[in-house]
């Protein structure tokens, strides 16, 4: 069997992301230098804390697949599932976002198509689980995963609208 294979979130997400927290908190230090209401910053800091979560745990993401075992990797923690407890491989299609859902009999896993190389991911996987596991649907979405990059268009909108807001802070004043 193939050594294990390793799945990040696509970094086509994590770069706008990063660049997203990047200019949040250009933002935030140049509110606070120009003295702007606590209100401003407040609210600024508000919106810095689930970004900067999210970015960290998106960045530290991986789905690994082995002849053994899946396993997730997240931020400060750890989900294994042994190959032969595996009981049920499930999709759920909602638009173009596809969630799988590992499950045995104590635990699950839940995935979505943020994964890079989520056809793979998915081949991968559907090889090396028991096939009784693998429901109809999850088959149907295989033959051809859906491909979603609206997360990613929404997140390169919102650089360029928070790039628009800086840029409107600094010049304010002059």
């Amino acid at each position: 069997m193939t050594a294990q294979q390793n799945f990040v979130i696509r970094r086509t997400f994590l770069i706008p992301l990063g660049i997203l927290l990047a200019l949040s908190v250009l933002l935030f230090a140049v509110i606070l230098i120009k003295g702007e209401p606590l209100a401003k910053v407040v609210i600024l800091g508000v919106i810095i804390l689930p970004v900067a979560g999210f970015f960290a745990e998106s960045a530290v993401r991986r789905f690994r697949v082995s002849a053994e075992e899946v396993r997730v990797d997240k931020l400060f923690r750890q989900k294994r599932l042994p190959i032969e407890q595996i009981t049920a491989v499930d999709t759920v299609l909602v638009k173009k976002r596809a969630f799988l859902t590992i499950s045995t009999e104590e635990d699950f896993i839940i995935l979505s198509n943020a994964y890079a190389n989520f056809p793979v991911l998915v081949h991968t996987l559907l090889q090396r689980v028991p096939p009784a596991a693998i429901s109809e649907e999850t088959r149907q979405m295989a033959v051809s995963p859906p491909s979603k990059s609206t997360d990613i268009i929404s997140c390169w909108l919102a650089v360029i609208l928070l790039a628009f807001i800086l840029y409107i802070q600094l010049m304010a004043g002059r």
